[in-house]
């Protein structure tokens, strides 16, 4: 399956009420008030944080892989009164009609890109399209391989009307030579009449902190930080962190 497929259907309809968090929106807040408008929100999906920056007067604009994410943000942003101006392209062939001053990812979608070919391309095109006194953020993770006493055991969550919906990792396999790892998630939606039941692959690709570091200067990049989720300079072994990136003079 193609990466821009898996947010699609079912998954797509269960995404909001499965997921186990919310992106805080203050540290984009405070990124585009340092970085400067206009602004890119890369794997914008359903709408968090950009709706919330929308909300703050924050000229941000979105683009995901998926039409159905995108069509439940523009729903979500009707639904609280601000306009939203979405782009539906893949990362690594975007090609928008102007340059932003930022340009960020709220969420693991970087890590979703399959290999380094795709990263590099990625890279490559925010490179196009970022001001040249902007700045990139780009949060990456290290996943963990799931206890086998996780698999099995579902999120869940039922709503008044007798839905009941749910998600559950199956299966998973990881590759650290390729540092690819891959979950099987199994999408359920129930009612007291029907049960629907989807079976995904969930790809997650890794990097180091030092591989990274060299995509981006490949790429063109300075390195202005690489931050832990506190804001602090993250340390070598930290399975969690964040480049801030800016042009190569």
């Amino acid at each position: 399956m193609e990466p821009s497929q898996f947010y699609t259907g079912l998954v797509a309809d269960l995404y909001a009420p499965l997921k186990s968090a919310s992106p805080d929106p203050e540290p984009y807040v405070r990124f585009i008030g340092e970085a400067g408008e206009p602004a890119l929100e890369l794997g914008c999906g359903d709408g968090e944080p950009l709706i919330e920056l929308r909300k703050r007067g924050l000229d941000v604009e979105g683009l995901d892989a998926s039409a159905d994410m995108l069509e439940r943000c523009r729903r979500a942003a009707a639904q609280e009164g601000v306009e939203v101006v979405l782009h539906h392209h893949l990362m690594q062939h975007m090609e928008l009609s102007r340059r932003y001053r930022s340009i960020f990812v709220a969420g693991p979608s970087f890590n979703l890109l399959p290999d380094d070919n795709s990263a590099s391309q990625t890279l490559s095109r925010i490179r196009a399209h970022l001001d040249p006194h902007g700045s990139a953020l780009i949060p990456l993770f290290i996943p963990t391989v799931t206890s086998r006493d996780k698999l099995g055991r579902a999120r869940e969550f039922r709503s008044k009307d007798g839905v009941t919906l749910r998600v559950t990792p199956v299966a998973q396999q990881r590759d650290e030579h390729r540092q690819v790892q891959t979950t099987m998630l199994r999408y359920e939606r129930s009612t007291p009449d029907t049960n629907e039941v989807m079976e995904r692959p969930w790809v997650v690709h890794w990097w180091t902190q030092a591989q990274f570091y060299d995509l981006a200067a490949a790429a063109g990049f300075t390195i202005a930080a690489v931050l832990d989720p506190d804001d602090r300079p993250a340390l070598v072994t930290a399975d969690a962190f964040t480049f801030r990136l800016t042009l190569s003079a």
